[in-house]
């Protein structure tokens, strides 16, 4: 209880409260910027978090989290052009509800489902992040070998559609993973006389490389587009109407959102498609859909904004990102020294309350601005590309070369600049990467931690319960879709044999 109301009470420290609004402000910013996700940013300032608390820098990244889901649906109702591709399904019916002259209507009711599906996430994430976490509390190293492989099986869910890409671009990540100096042996591996790689391929530079510059290339081989823009008069509380009309699909989307956020192989956009096809499904006004619906608008929008939260129950209680962003999240966390996983609920649970607190506060902030000054932050999507992406590039060099002060960081983020704009000619996606990057390193230690425990006894895994249980929920993972494909066909396959015996008979 102590650290809860140690936690809680930073919403009275005007210092926090700043660097949640400014993070809040900065979220919807980018959000409402078509190309600069949420994503993209908070690897962009990841560096800058450097100079900060622990505290100050998870509230910050997390309200820029929080906010940009909101963000997004600003260009997606009024240009349809979602800011963020968790906005994506807002579209659908935000852009003609703005069409027919109900811009401030769809931008009212994207606020307050946004805020309402966020606020709910965070209250699970109070809950179910603490009591996840002291089941795990009482892992060790083999427990952690069996999470770590559990995690990497779920990376060919991520991303990208084609499983063999995602995996291939997992497989990249662990093996980048064992870069540097091996604390074991004391050997160096893969380092190729580069004194700066002893200590691995650093996080930062990754990030930003695979984010903004290869997002800056990728625009760079697009030729500008004049966008249709809608007019904004003023952002309209929705009415009674409204709320009963979709009322049950901000609930039902609320709920479905964080169970998907939690799951460390999807994501927002993920959790909008899925709620916008659910509130379709239970709407009483099915034939709405499409042109202009408004709960087209708040299904896809509480759904984004709840698996935030949801994303962040197991990026905190077991150190496997939810998602994209909070694996750049779960970097910040170890570039601030802090150990992510169930000792965090022990040894910093203050800090922990902090994160809880700062994304309720992010979530009431954003529901406030996004009622009282949509109409400016829709101008921002008039900023020429030609002042935007240079600042990104001058950015991009300061926030990679800022950490270390090495200039080796710059070239690892030209490098993978040139990764992430090939991953995505190709159909890769970079999230899968980043997961066997941020997961190698745990795999590898908790390995060799394992086998010294077993005395270098393979069997001796089987030993443990928890470790057996995850393996098999891992088998079943990745064997899942085959066994479906073999049950529907021999399903299937009595009814065409009936059917070719019949034939004959009915000729």
């Amino acid at each position: 209880m102590d650290a809860f109301l140690h936690g809680m009470a930073i919403l009275a420290d005007p210092y926090m409260l700043g660097i949640i609004l400014a993070g809040t402000l900065l979220g919807i910013i980018v959000g409402a910027l078509p190309g600069i996700s949420g994503s993209t940013t908070t690897a962009l300032l990841l560096p800058l978090t450097v100079m900060m608390s622990p505290a100050a820098a998870l509230a910050f990244l997390g309200s820029i989290y929080c906010a940009a889901n909101f963000g997004g649906s600003i260009t997606a109702i009024l240009i349809n052009t979602p800011g963020d591709p968790s906005a994506s399904a807002t579209a659908f019916d935000g852009y003609p509800m703005a069409a027919r002259g109900e811009a401030g209507k769809a931008l009212g009711i994207s606020a307050i489902s946004s805020a309402i599906g966020g606020i709910f996430s965070v209250f699970v994430l109070i809950v179910a992040a603490p009591l996840l976490a002291r089941l795990a509390y009482s892992f060790g190293p083999p427990e952690y070998f069996a999470l770590a492989v559990f995690g990497l099986s779920m990376v060919a869910l991520v991303g990208g559609d084609s499983q063999v890409k995602n995996l291939m671009a997992g497989a990249l990540g662990v093996l980048l993973a064992t870069v540097g100096l091996d604390l074991t042996t004391g050997v160096e591996r893969f380092t190729f006389g580069v004194y700066s790689l002893s200590d691995g391929v650093e996080f930062v530079p990754v990030l930003i490389g695979l984010f903004a510059i290869a997002e800056l290339l990728e625009q760079a081989t697009q030729r500008a587009g004049d966008a249709g823009y809608i007019k904004l008069d003023a952002v309209k509380l929705p009415t009674m109407a409204d709320y009963r009309k979709c009322g049950k699909s901000i609930a039902l989307s609320s709920v479905i959102g964080t169970f998907i956020g939690a799951l460390p192989a999807l994501g927002a956009t993920t959790a909008a498609m899925i709620c916008y096809n659910e509130s379709k499904r239970w709407s009483k006004y099915k034939h709405e859909f499409g042109k202009g619906a408004v709960e087209g608008v708040a299904g896809p929008e509480a759904a984004n904004n709840a698996a935030v939260g949801g994303a962040m129950v197991p990026t905190l209680a077991l150190g496997i990102p939810g998602s994209t962003t909070t694996a750049i999240i779960l970097a910040g966390l170890i570039v601030q020294g802090v150990r992510p996983g169930p000792h965090l609920f022990t040894e910093q649970p203050t800090l922990l309350y902090i994160v809880f607190a700062s994304m309720f506060a992010a979530n009431l902030l954003y529901l406030v601005l996004g009622l009282g000054a949509a109409k400016l932050f829709a101008r921002l999507t008039l900023v020429p590309p030609a002042f935007l992406w240079p600042s990104v590039l001058v950015l991009s060099i300061v926030g990679a070369y800022a950490p270390n002060q090495a200039i080796a960081d710059v070239w690892t983020m030209l490098i993978f600049g040139g990764v992430g704009f090939l991953f995505r000619r190709f159909g890769f996606s970079p999230a899968p990467l980043i997961m066997g990057l941020v997961l190698g390193k745990l795999l590898e230690e908790s390995l060799k931690q394992a086998l010294l425990i077993f005395d270098q006894n393979w069997w001796m895994f089987l030993s443990r319960p928890i470790v057996v249980t995850l393996f098999a929920i891992t088998l079943l993972g990745l064997f899942a879709p085959f066994l479906a494909r073999l049950w529907n066909r021999s399903r299937r396959g009595p009814a065409e044999a009936t059917a070719i015996d019949i034939r004959p008979h009915q000729s």
